[in-house]
């Protein structure tokens, strides 16, 4: 069995060799990057450690405490602010701070993020008390910059700097919510109705200038076409009439042409009377005459004197080639043709009054019963159909 005195001496250095050992941990100081140490010795404060080894005197120096030199970011709850309208809004705050003196973060604040809370809630209700909702909602880069301004003052002395304050959220009451989405709701609606409008408004200029655009060609169209036809018939007309000139047609002729379009007048189901024209007393006599043995030729033919008849080569050298006028000019020379017309037409009718006995109105041979072709077939049949007048005109003959 041991001694006593033996006991004691291993008891001894094992005391030794973890007093050793203490005193080798507490020496030695590694420091982390982007972090600062506040070393105190005998109370007081020494220095501040940096990144790195360092070494401290055992049981003599200690370290106060670690500081963590990066930005960091705090988000604080909600905290209800009063506008100027005196409407209550709930606003989420964010800060970005660094330390920038770890000796003044440690001993000027005891809790610097509670500190920069209570500094942002308090500047935040200042700043927001000035301002109403609107100017609350839309200002938010002004109110950022003014807590900025007043939370880095405050903060300077504590060795932090307030790099950045955002607002995260504004929320207004549910009351003031649900009237702003009726207002805006109400805006946009007005405005799909004024575009709507807009829409409708140009849709009805474009069709209108469209349908005046399109019924003035058509206008166009129609006069020429028109202008065209009228040229067609004239020169029908005028061809037509060039040709029975150059037949010479003779009264036998014109008489039996008229008796072959009289039952063509009297066409028609709903025809119930005929009014027979005085004419055809006229016509009759030229037929008798024609047919009977006292004719012109005394052979009771209805030819006339023979016709200089059209060769080809006349044929082809009277029709000239169609060309089609400026439907302007030709407009201008059928209104000459029209006015040329009514004049020939009151000089004939000046003409017939004349030649009527009595200087009297002509009477109207349409406008005569079936009665008067009767008293005029007493008349003598060797009379012939009467004097042929000029110009290649008839007259009406007076009874």
């Amino acid at each position: 069995m041991p001694e006593p005195a033996t006991v004691a001496l291993w008891i001894v250095l094992a005391l030794l060799v973890a007093f050793t050992a203490v005193a080798i941990s507490r020496a030695i100081r590694i420091v982390p990057q982007a972090s600062a140490v506040i070393v105190q010795r005998l109370g007081r404060y020494s220095r501040t450690l940096d990144a790195g080894l360092h070494f401290l005197i055992p049981f003599i120096d200690k370290v106060r405490a670690t500081v963590d030199l990066r930005e960091q970011v705090v988000s604080f709850p909600p905290q209800p602010v009063i506008t100027s309208d005196n409407l209550v809004v709930s606003i989420d705050t964010v800060i970005y701070f660094q330390p920038t003196d770890p000796k003044a973060a440690t001993y000027e604040i005891a809790n610097y993020i509670q500190g920069i809370e209570q500094l942002t809630v308090t500047t935040l209700r200042n700043v927001i008390g000035s301002l109403d909702l609107e100017q609350t909602l839309t200002s938010r880069d002004q109110i950022n910059g003014q807590l900025r301004g007043v939370l880095d003052d405050a903060t300077g002395r504590w060795g932090i700097r307030v790099n950045r304050v955002e607002l995260k959220a504004i929320d207004p009451p549910a009351s003031v919510q649900d009237s702003m989405e009726k207002q805006m709701r109400a805006e946009r609606d007005r405005r799909a109705t004024i575009l709507n409008a807009e829409g409708v408004k140009q849709s009805q200029i474009l069709t209108a200038e469209g349908e005046k655009q399109a019924q003035i060609l058509r206008a166009e169209g129609t006069a020429q076409a028109a202008i065209l036809e009228s040229q067609g018939e004239a020169r029908a007309i005028l061809r037509v009439f060039d040709a029975i000139h150059k037949g010479n047609p003779d009264s036998k002729l014109l008489a039996y042409q008229y008796l072959q379009m009289l039952p063509q007048i009297a066409q028609g189901e709903s025809n119930k009377m005929w009014i027979v024209p005085t004419e055809l007393t006229q016509a009759l006599q030229g037929i008798g005459a024609a047919l009977g043995p006292h004719g012109p030729s005394g052979t009771g033919s209805l030819d006339g004197p023979p016709a200089t008849g059209l060769g080809a080569d006349d044929e082809d050298a009277d029709v000239d080639e169609i060309v089609l006028e400026d439907p302007a000019e030709a407009l201008r020379r059928a209104r000459a043709e029209a006015a040329g017309a009514a004049k020939e037409a009151a000089e004939s009718t000046r003409t017939a009054r004349r030649r009527a006995p009595g200087g009297g109105m002509p009477q109207d041979a349409s406008s005569r019963s079936s009665s008067q072709p009767e008293a005029g077939a007493e008349a003598d049949p060797e009379a012939g159909p009467g004097p042929q007048p000029d110009s290649g005109t008839f007259d009406e003959p007076t009874h």
